[in-house]
């Protein structure tokens, strides 16, 4: 009789936290490539869409590059359920040797998937002289 009590009220449990509100992060893509680009201007950026298509607001917890030589900018306040946003991704090859590079930046939300990763991509090409 004590067993099935116990049981019936973690059913109940689990009912109620699948009833809970929560955010839910949507990449358009996770996955960036810069392509080519000289040396001789360094810097190259792109932005990552999302939307939260959960029911409750998302917070971004982090974003953390790999690498100092990539920074991500993202937004600070929570986004309501609907509601877009983006990531946008900097990378600065100054001082770095040229050639194929490949970074990730690693997104922490409250959302139904707490930790996404995102890529970027390309090569810097040696500044002609």
């Amino acid at each position: 009789m004590t067993l099935m009590v116990l049981c019936t009220m973690a059913g109940f449990a689990q009912q109620a936290d699948k009833k809970q509100p929560q955010a839910d992060i949507q990449f358009e893509r996770i996955t960036h490539d810069f392509g080519k680009f000289s040396e001789s201007s360094p810097k190259v950026t792109c932005v990552f869409n999302f939307v939260n298509a959960g029911n409750a607001p998302l917070i971004i917890n982090q974003a953390i590059a790999s690498c100092g030589c990539t920074v991500p900018e993202y937004p600070k306040t929570p986004i309501k359920p609907g509601e877009k946003g983006q990531i946008k991704v900097t990378y600065n090859g100054a001082g770095k040797f040229p050639g194929h590079f490949k970074k990730s930046i690693t997104v922490r939300t409250n959302g139904v998937i707490e930790m996404t990763r995102l890529y970027v991509e390309g090569e810097m090409e040696e500044a002609k002289k």
